[in-house]
């Protein structure tokens, strides 16, 4: 529960003078590709926010690096789809990639699920293992799961983390002052 507090009071629109447009336009264009021309693309840079606050040159002690922090192992495996993503340092093979492999996760929450929940199922997947969310969605007990119901069993780290993703987007929509239906509130 602190966690999301500490993660909550941190966070701020991703369109403030805190967080660069450096990247925007990889952002921009690998949500396009991945996603279709309609999806959302600042929930990746929000992603990105919550990874590394968009250091490039960020790398976490458990070997994950850049701004999206992909394990050289994962990068590698995207890679072989991608070969034209040349390295796991530059910051838009690392966005690229990040975003790529959101896709895979994303497809893999096939439920009838409104396009958030499997969003935010994807972003828990990219945290803590597609492996957790899957045993987390099992110990639910329920064949028509929702988010809700999912991230009691998934671990605090990961509700935090989506719930940083999601409270940046809550930020961005009323700066932009656009949706008013609030992403965190999936969350309380």
């Amino acid at each position: 529960m602190v966690l999301i507090i500490i993660n909550t009071v941190h966070a701020r629109s991703i369109e403030t003078d805190k967080w660069h447009d450096k990247y925007d336009r990889h952002f921009k264009k690998y949500s396009k590709r991945y996603f279709g021309p309609h999806f959302e693309w600042r929930w990746f840079k929000s992603q990105g926010i919550a990874e590394s606050n968009l250091d490039e040159d960020a790398a976490s002690p458990v070997g994950a690096k850049g701004v999206m922090q992909i394990m050289p192992d994962t990068f590698d495996e995207i890679q072989q789809q991608n070969p034209t993503y040349l390295a796991l340092d530059e910051p838009r093979w690392n966005i690229a990639a990040g975003i790529y492999y959101d896709r895979q996760l994303y497809r893999k929450w096939r439920k009838p699920l409104p396009s958030e929940e499997r969003l935010f199922l994807a972003f828990s997947s990219y945290n803590a293992g597609y492996g957790r969310v899957l045993k987390a969605v099992k110990r639910t007990h329920k064949k028509d799961y929702t988010w809700v119901e999912v991230k009691k069993y998934l671990p605090p780290e990961t509700r935090g983390y989506v719930s940083r993703i999601a409270t940046l987007m809550d930020s961005t929509s009323r700066h932009r002052q656009t949706d008013s239906r609030r992403f965190s509130d999936l969350f309380k």
